[in-house]
């Protein structure tokens, strides 16, 4: 019987594959990581705004004001993100002085991707309930006070899930500046389908244990949960996560 890993096409593929593996995944994570924190460095205060700053809210802001905030989240997200892409590389030039490469990623994520983060956590934060918030300011809680000690706290778990679903978007489009460019430029490109589906494959991995860690952590943050009905919470959670991942247009 042969064995297709004596063939020297099939061992160049996994050489090739095994060569860049590491590199390919540090650039995923790297590019991932970053853009998250940048995302939500200017998504989480708009989504607050979004929820305090509405009319019968903690923090009233004027109806304009909401009005415009509101209109530029929703243009963004109507953006396909290779179209943005493409319309943030002058931006990316500019602040980093380069438009390829890993870092040169991170701008467009980062622009795609907080307009998503600010509908996660505006959602999020709708789930807490109204009565806690009244009994916070019947206490004399500042805005403030109310936003840090009361409705993100209480809101916790479901922004946890929320960050696990923005995460796993985010890897999905950032997965062109590592294992997403092996898989263009070798798999795709010059038909290695090892390296191909190699990629994809160790893609898939990652998504998984994103998912895994941010159901444990979002369903371990939830004090309101017995350890009877933690296993119920997990499953959930990641119904959630599925759920939220294949609606149409995520970012």
């Amino acid at each position: 019987m042969l064995n297709p890993f004596n063939n020297p096409e099939v061992q160049e593929q996994l050489s090739v594959l095994f060569s860049n593996l590491a590199g390919d995944i540090w650039a995923t994570l790297y590019s991932t990581v970053l853009a998250t924190i940048f995302s939500y460095i200017i998504g989480l205060p708009l989504g607050i705004l979004l929820v305090t700053g509405e009319k019968g809210g903690v923090r009233p802001l004027p109806g304009a004001l909401m009005k415009v905030l509101n209109f530029v989240i929703n243009i963004l997200r109507s953006v396909p993100f290779l179209i943005l892409m493409i319309m943030a590389i002058p931006l990316s030039r500019l602040i980093l002085g380069t438009s390829v490469g890993t870092n040169a990623m991170i701008p467009p994520l980062v622009i795609a991707a907080f307009p998503f983060v600010a509908r996660m956590v505006e959602s999020s934060l709708r789930e807490v309930d109204h009565g806690v918030l009244e009994a916070a300011q019947a206490m004399g809680a500042s805005p403030f006070q109310i936003v840090r000690k009361v409705l993100l706290p209480e809101a916790l778990p479901s922004l946890l899930t929320s960050a696990t679903t923005v995460t796993i978007t985010i890897l999905g489009y950032g997965a062109m500046a590592g294992l997403g460019a092996t898989a263009i430029n070798y798999g795709y490109y010059r038909k290695q389908q090892i390296i191909l589906y190699g990629a994809v494959i160790v893609l898939v991995i990652l998504v998984q244990i994103i998912q895994s860690a941010g159901t444990h952590t979002a369903v371990g943050s939830d004090k309101r949960l017995t350890k009877k009905s933690r296993r119920k919470g997990l499953r959930d959670a990641n119904r959630q996560v599925n759920r939220d991942k294949r609606t149409p247009g995520a970012l």
